[in-house]
């Protein structure tokens, strides 16, 4: 395969100058450390995620593929289990937090909605719209909503 096309790089720092300074506090380094160190820091970092990046680039083009994905990557960590077993746990984690997220509707008129049919069934209507009632859950209305939803988050899990 050949190189992948070649960007020209931004000029200073890629990531902000607290972040790798807490970065290096937390692995031992000085309170106030070196603006060289910090440089030199952001330059082995650039360069790592360039080199995954292509790496996984290359595991893509190898399988045939123009798109990488998330496969790529873990393949290419398969020998190094301490970040494959990070990334493993990362995925997780996020996928977790989706389902949670999911489950915690927070859309205002599905909150509504239940409310409104929490309401209907302590009257004994059992969501069913009535005659000149205000307010009343309409059950068409109700699926639509969530289809859209569904819809929607698909959308988000194909885009991510």
């Amino acid at each position: 395969m050949t190189e992948p096309r070649m960007r020209l790089r931004q000029k200073g720092q890629q990531f902000p100058t607290q972040d790798l300074e807490a970065f290096l506090l937390a692995f031992g380094d000085n309170d106030y450390p070196l603006p060289e160190t910090v440089r030199v820091l952001d330059e082995i970092i650039t360069d790592y995620i360039i080199e995954t990046c292509h790496e996984a680039a290359s595991v893509a083009h190898h399988a045939r593929r123009a798109k990488i994905k998330l496969d790529d990557f873990k393949f290419m960590l398969r020998r190094d289990t301490g970040k494959l077993g990070r990334v493993s746990e990362m995925l997780e984690t996020d996928k977790e937090l989706r389902k949670k997220r999911k489950a915690f509707d927070t859309d205002e008129g599905a909150v509504i909605a239940t409310k409104e049919r929490e309401r209907a069934r302590e009257e004994g209507d059992k969501g069913k719209k009535r005659e000149g009632e205000k307010g009343a859950v309409d059950e068409d209305e109700e699926r639509r909503r969530k289809k859209k939803k569904k819809k929607r988050e698909e959308g988000e899990a194909r885009g991510a």
